[in-house]
């Protein structure tokens, strides 16, 4: 190409060394050294400075000489590990966002019981694997703040992201990649700023084009008011909430939260599929500001939205003791979105053939069932302090994720109320999405009935089991263990016994279109009324109820091929295996 000579470095006698170099050359505003090909002495020098050259110009003639190094030319030999200007200036910048270099605010989340947001996130995503994204963003605040000080208090805006690996020891980096937020409670209390929103819309695109997890710590107070750098009037247009919420179906949200997180922050939480929170939780729609400006008094934090309260009416789906324990329950949860593991144990299972007591009418724990049918420490409840007559978990058989849904007969014997039947519908509809197989453990008397249980919208929820289970997109099975009688058993099973891969029971199983009690008392009501001496009466009455259990045995159910089979309780997990084989 064309150029114009800037220097040469090449004098006639000189020793030079492969790569050194020799001309300098400018084109099109760009600086092009020309280098020793091979060691040798400079023989002649056939250009000067500012001359023009063409393609093909002969600029130095070297005479070969062997084995020259750069040092014996009088060239200076640079170290790798030199530090040159431009990059110690990008050095001192992420500097300021560490931990180590924030002594104050590391020592504010002590002083609470608090992991800091890099502390949290370096649990979360294994060692050396988080690339962040917009480190050395700031605030907004360039109107009203020197940037020295945006630099050393704003770090990435109160907003670390980036995309990582999680659980990569036990899957591999092909199946952990995950996309990482949190926001930073130290940097303006964790507000939505105009930075971070736009680091979060970078972020959820990112997930959505490249189908990644999105795991979100939460801790927070809402929008930012106090961002200058930008026309704003309400700040209504940010797209941040509507990409996320697009996100939901396409892949895992798990919403991670300690302490204060109200308004907009909130908001992003309670559009995760799961939420994990530690038990020093506040969340809710409004912090104590929004509340007094709304006029509707004078709150402090810990007032608002509790976890506790927030738990029971299943805001929370896993609560927890601290951060450590939150980031815990969040790989966990992720593991089970992450496919199978070939490593597996799990209990004895004849201990299933003693879970439940020969004494129909007394109850069992259910969770207990699950553990022992389970691979060993693979079980994570959901929504444990909500809808308590169904326990909903996720769990592995034989290293294989599966979703399991059980009745729990220890509140109103196993009766299926508006939360239970919500709370199902809920998990089936995420276990579908993501390809998770389902369990169904069978043992209830029907659905919850009575003025009160319709005072809750029962009819809508309990429905909505059966349209949930109707378009169901993996295998499900169901297992009867105890109690199988009317539409409640049915909702346990798709909406019938014929909807599921297989319909089985163990030995204890009794089935009926109603609870046999009620059965008689409705049926015989006349016949029973007849009898006037109280005690004839009463055992009248469970003649009836044993003639009708013997009925309902599942052996006579299976006999009638109503039920695909009576099995031994030990054989439950070969069975949910064949179920949810891959075809």
């Amino acid at each position: 190409m064309q150029a114009v000579v800037i220097t040469v470095h090449a004098d006639v006698g000189q020793t030079v060394a492969a790569g050194q170099a020799l001309v300098i050359l400018e084109a099109m505003k760009m600086e092009h050294v020309v280098a020793a090909e091979q060691s040798g002495v400079v023989h002649k020098v056939l250009v000067e400075a500012d001359a023009m050259v063409g393609a093909g110009d002969t600029l130095v003639v070297l005479e070969r000489v062997e084995h020259v190094v750069a040092a014996a030319a009088g060239e200076e030999i640079t170290s790798l590990d030199e530090v040159r200007p431009d990059l110690a200036e990008v050095n001192e910048r992420h500097a300021f966002g560490l931990d180590e270099n924030r002594p104050d605010a590391v020592a504010k989340r002590r002083n609470t019981g608090q992991r800091t947001a890099r502390e949290n996130i370096a649990d979360l995503v294994d060692d050396g694997t988080l690339m962040e994204y917009g480190a050395l963003v700031i605030a907004a605040q360039r109107r009203r703040r020197s940037i020295d000080d945006l630099i050393r208090r704003t770090p990435a805006d109160g907003m670390v992201a980036g995309i990582g690996h999680v659980n990569g020891e036990a899957f591999g980096p092909t199946r952990t990649q995950c996309v990482v937020m949190s926001y930073d409670y130290t940097v303006l209390a964790g507000t939505q700023g105009t930075m971070n929103h736009l680091k979060k819309d970078r972020m959820f695109e990112l997930a959505e084009e490249r189908r990644l997890p999105v795991v979100l710590f939460s801790e927070g107070g809402g929008g930012r008011p106090g961002d200058t750098d930008h026309a704003i009037v309400a700040g209504l247009d940010c797209r941040a909430f509507q990409y996320f919420a697009a996100l939901s179906g396409k892949v895992p949200l798990v919403g991670v939260n300690s302490g204060h997180c109200f308004a907009g922050n909130a908001a992003l939480l309670g559009c995760c599929d799961v939420v994990i929170a530690t038990k020093a939780s506040n969340i809710g729609m409004g912090g104590p500001a929004m509340i007094e400006g709304g006029g509707l008094g004078v709150h402090a934090p810990e007032d608002i939205g509790p976890s506790a309260s927030q738990y029971r009416n299943g805001v929370i789906d896993v609560l927890v003791d601290d951060d450590e324990d939150a980031v815990a329950v969040a790989k966990k949860y992720l593991s089970h979105f992450q496919g199978a593991l070939p490593d597996w144990t799990c209990a004895d299972q004849r201990l299933l053939r003693v879970a439940i007591p020969e004494n129909r009418l007394r109850v069992y724990d259910v969770r207990s069932v699950i553990q022992t049918l389970a691979d060993d420490d693979s079980v994570l409840e959901l929504r444990g302090g909500f809808g308590a007559g169904m326990v909903t978990a996720l769990a592995r058989v034989e290293g294989k994720p599966v979703g399991i849904v059980a009745n729990n007969p220890m509140h109103l014997g196993g009766a299926i109320d508006s939360e239970a039947a919500e709370k199902a519908s809920d998990f089936m509809k995420l276990c579908s999405t993501f390809g998770i197989p389902l369990v169904f453990l069978c043992d209830t008397p029907g659905f919850m009935v009575g003025p009160d249980a319709e005072e809750t919208g029962l009819v809508k929820r309990a429905a909505k089991l059966f349209t949930t289970s109707a378009s169901l997109e993996v295998p499900f099975c169901t297992i009867v263990l105890r109690k199988g009688y009317g539409l409640g058993a049915q909702s346990m099973a798709g909406g019938s016994f014929k909807a599921p891969v297989f319909t089985i029971s163990w030995p204890t199983g009794e089935f009926g279109g109603m609870g046999l009690e009620g059965a008689v008392k409705l049926g015989f009501r006349k016949e029973l009324a007849a009898i006037e001496d109280a005690e004839a009466r009463e055992t009248m009455f469970q003649q009836m109820v044993d003639k009708l259990y013997e009925r309902g045995k599942a052996v006579n159910m299976a006999a009638h091929f109503e039920i695909d089979g009576v099995i031994d309780p030990v054989d439950s997990r070969r069975w949910i295996l064949s179920a949810i084989a891959k075809r």
